[in-house]
């Protein structure tokens, strides 16, 4: 099968054109029923990039919701993000209902919310990391979309914008608590994900893959249990207090004491085994975490 190059939508007017819904009343913002998008055989079978912000909410009438296989909280429909530049595939298989607010950075960028919108990690999650709701949620959610929307449709004036961004930051806020509270009701879900970063992570420094491959990444640990690198570590940090970068760390001095007390290996001996190029990059890390440098560690035990 030919592999089709991503289709790039610079406007809102272009994606309303697109889905074959009416046009925007606000050429920088708009918000868009689900059930009344056409399937247009131009997004079928082919990635496409938008070039601005993207929230939906969704639920589907067909049965299994199409954000892949994941652990569902709730099945009263869930919330995507989507940010710029990112690549989106339309799912031809359910028919979905819902909302989606569509809004250009430009409509922010005059506002604080324009620099802290990277703030909200979840517009990198995969889709089958979608935000799942509870019915209150939901209604807290609703709530909001229907705002924008009877703003969108008075009539347009110098405060319009201003009261477009509050509800959108609100919005965000509120799906930054929900995606917390997931954290939480997927405790079980995610100690099992816990466990086996620390087993990959011991397997990493026994098979001694760091001499080939380096320092083991947060990329690396989120490709092998099939997560997105910022979903993984704002899920390790609700869990344990620590993002996936700080586990590697703990890890790595871990193993490194370990190595300094029962081995007679060298500090660069070790450094390398580690994976690190070079012995003075991993004895300023080993005193930047224990306050002492790898020889004054071993020293302290003889």
């Amino acid at each position: 099968m030919e592999k089709k190059n991503p289709l790039r939508i610079e406007s809102i007017s272009e994606i309303h054109e697109l889905l074959r819904v009416p046009k925007p009343v606000h050429p920088l913002i708009s918000l868009v029923d689900n059930s009344q998008m056409a399937t247009n055989t131009e997004l079928l079978n082919r990635p496409f990039l938008l070039n601005f912000y993207k929230i939906s909410y969704k639920y589907s009438t067909t049965g299994r919701m199409g954000y892949g296989q994941g652990y569902y909280d709730f099945n009263e429909g869930g919330m995507m993000f989507t940010a710029p530049n990112q690549l989106i595939y339309v799912d031809n298989d359910a028919q979905y209902f819902g909302a989606t607010i569509l809004f250009h950075p430009d409509f922010i960028r005059n506002y604080p919310l324009g620099t802290t919108i990277k703030k909200y990690g979840f517009f990198s999650y995969e889709t089958n990391e979608a935000l799942f709701l509870s019915e209150k949620e939901k209604a807290v959610i609703l709530g909001l979309f229907d705002n924008i929307n009877n703003e969108l449709n008075t009539s347009i004036d110098e405060i319009s914008q201003d009261v477009l961004v509050s509800y959108i930051e609100v919005l965000l806020n509120y799906s930054n608590r929900f995606y917390k509270r997931q954290f939480i009701t997927r405790k079980v879900v995610n100690n099992d994900v816990l466990t086996k970063i620390e087993h990959l992570l011991d397997i990493y420094f026994a098979d001694e893959k760091s001499l080939v491959s380096g320092l083991p990444t947060v990329e690396y640990l989120a490709a092998e249990v099939n997560l997105s690198p910022r979903y993984l570590s704002d899920m390790l940090r609700a869990l344990t207090g620590q993002n996936t970068q700080q586990l590697i760390h703990v890890k790595l001095i871990e193993k490194a004491k370990e190595k300094l007390l029962v081995t007679s290996l060298s500090v660069s001996e070790i450094a390398y085994q580690l994976g690190f190029e070079h012995p003075q990059s991993f004895s300023k890390f080993f005193k930047t975490k224990t306050n002492l440098s790898p020889g004054e560690f071993r020293l302290s035990f003889n």
